[in-house]
């Protein structure tokens, strides 16, 4: 089935993935640097999924995220510019400096929302492809969350309406091992999240969420199902935190032997190795594009670290839709 993936593809995955590290790396830096104000949730460690994923999608479809977003806007296609102005506070950022971080709509890649609150992303997921089969638009809709979410009630609650409707809905577990400082062996009784899809009657499925080209046939087979009007599927791609929750906390609570088994499985550096192994590519090639996105990336920032800070007077705006003079 691997070789049904054509080489143009799978550069392209390997591009996604370095231009979410390098976006990733830059964030964190910033941050460090003091520029960027309250808490930053890196992706490290968990490319693979968000290029996979988001590769295996139509630029019409939809998803929805997380708190940990910056992956998955990236592999969407948002800009790096936008980005680290809205980290920072900037009026160029996507939200005029407004959102920060956790919270992002972007339409125009088919961006639904962002969400900071754990696992609420499940049902509103659930209703935007309530919305897609009401108009009959072909689309499909991604929802991203974490191995946390899915002992809240709106994981549960999101699933059982998307299975009895049948909507096009595919749910894409980051299982990255702990939901914030809580290991999720101690937090979840079955082995495999996945497994909680048999009690809404729709499929489940695990991959590893380290190997992109996994991810991508995983989703789009998913995503196939969903669009043909044959109901969601929750599939678990299993993976590694390799940073901490967020920037700044120490990760006392992880064994450091652990991260560096991790770290030793790099989705970036083992697809990397795979291409060249298959001659799939050459290292000039793949340094060409790891040169340009890491030189994107740092214009981008300098860019937003010179970018204005929003006015006073915009603080409330987009607060709020005027009423219509019909409406009063």
């Amino acid at each position: 089935m691997e070789d049904a993936i054509t080489r143009e593809t799978q550069i392209r995955l390997y591009t996604l993935m370095v231009r979410i590290r390098a976006f990733e790396e830059k964030s964190l830096e910033l941050f460090e640097l003091g520029l960027m104000p309250g808490r930053l949730h890196v992706y490290f460690g968990e490319e693979a999924i968000a290029a996979g994923a988001c590769a295996a999608l139509r630029m019409s479809d939809v998803i929805v995220s997380t708190h940990r977003n910056g992956g998955h806007l990236v592999a969407r296609g948002a800009g790096f510019r936008e980005m680290f102005a809205e980290y920072m506070g900037r009026a160029a950022g996507y939200s005029g400096g407004k959102g920060g971080p956790m919270h992002f709509c972007l339409p125009e890649i088919g961006v639904l929302c962002t969400n900071g609150i754990v696992g609420s992303g499940i049902p509103v997921a659930a209703g935007a492809a309530m919305a897609c089969r009401l108009r009959k638009t072909g689309q499909a809709v991604l929802c991203f969350f974490g191995d946390g979410a899915s002992n809240t009630g709106a994981f549960h609650e999101g699933l059982n309406m998307a299975s009895l409707w049948k909507l096009p809905v595919v749910f894409v577990c980051e299982n990255n091992r702990y939901a914030e400082t809580m290991p999720v062996d101690r937090a979840i009784a079955i082995e495999n999240i996945a497994d909680r899809a048999a009690a809404y009657g729709m499929r489940g499925a695990v991959v590893d969420g380290n190997d992109v080209m996994g991810v991508y046939m995983m989703v789009g087979s998913a995503v196939a199902q969903a669009r043909e009007g044959r109901g969601p599927t929750l599939i678990e791609a299993k993976t590694y935190r390799i940073g901490p929750h967020f920037s700044g906390e120490s990760g006392h609570y992880r064994d450091p032997e652990e991260i560096e088994r991790w770290r030793a499985r790099d989705p970036i550096v083992t697809f990397r190795k795979k291409l060249l192994e298959s001659n799939i590519t050459g290292e000039s090639e793949l340094d060409e594009i790891d040169a340009a996105v890491y030189e994107e990336a740092e214009r981008a920032a300098d860019q937003a670290k010179n970018d204005p800070f929003p006015q006073p007077v915009s603080l409330l705006q987009d607060a709020w839709v005027p009423m219509s003079a019909e409406a009063e």
